[in-house]
């Protein structure tokens, strides 16, 4: 289970936030931008700390104290793919891994290579790939540790409809083998409804609702809420 209890004070809110999530299960925090979203996967993942709380995933406590990244168990994806421009897409998927990969890693790394269609552009250097590509390298990046626990902070922003949809297809196919647990913001309803089984709706930094999709649907808690999930 991951238990995290987040407070973490902004400029201009405070994001005070308690999140239970099953081993295994899916979770997408919704709501409208500037809403504290982004915030939590930040403290969860250890690029922020929160001024305040605790969050324990399993049996590691990864604050208080804040767990150094390298010995997190997250995979964390955002818009921007981060890659080391100097270095092959193959070197930038192999680097999370921290050595030489080991054989039973090489058949996972051939895995992600096949099904994210990476052949083509495996051996060039990140600084000449596409937009479109450099996200489907990160994804494999992300998962090439295999991490239990993976936060996805709005990764197919300004991806055309039929990229997205592959990845997201991808993503539900590894959760279903790999079985780990996930965070999910996005800003459109669709997306996380499809990733995330349930939901957490955040407004002003505190959770004003969460459920089933169907529950949220049925009974938005806000008129902002009823218009976020209004059909475009």
């Amino acid at each position: 289970m991951l238990d995290a209890y987040i407070l973490k004070r902004r400029r201009d809110l405070t994001v005070d936030v308690h999140l239970k999530i099953e081993k295994g299960g899916s979770l997408g925090l919704f709501g409208a931008s500037g809403a504290g979203k982004s915030t939590v996967l930040s403290c969860i993942a250890g690029i922020e700390q929160p001024d305040h709380g605790s969050i324990r995933f399993g049996g590691i406590q990864l604050f208080p104290p804040p767990l150094p990244l390298h010995l997190r168990p997250v995979g964390y994806l955002t818009q921007e793919p981060y890659l080391f421009p100097h270095l092959t897409v193959a070197r930038n998927i192999a680097f999370g891994l921290g050595r030489g990969p080991t054989e039973n890693e090489n058949g996972w790394l051939a895995d992600l290579r096949a099904s994210l269609s990476l052949d083509d552009f495996w051996n060039a250097p990140a600084a000449r790939i596409s937009g479109g590509q450099a996200r489907r390298v990160a994804l494999a990046r992300m998962l090439a540790r295999r991490p239990p626990l993976v936060l996805l902070d709005e990764p197919f922003a300004g991806l055309d409809r039929q990229l997205a949809r592959e990845l997201i297809e991808g993503l539900l196919a590894w959760k279903n083998n790999l079985g780990f647990t996930m965070i999910v913001v996005d800003h459109q309803a669709y997306v996380l409804e499809r990733l995330s089984s349930h939901v957490a709706v955040i407004e002003r930094g505190q959770v004003i609702q969460q459920g089933d999709w169907e529950q949220v649907r049925t009974a938005p808690a806000t008129d902002l809420l009823r218009k976020l999930l209004a059909p475009l």
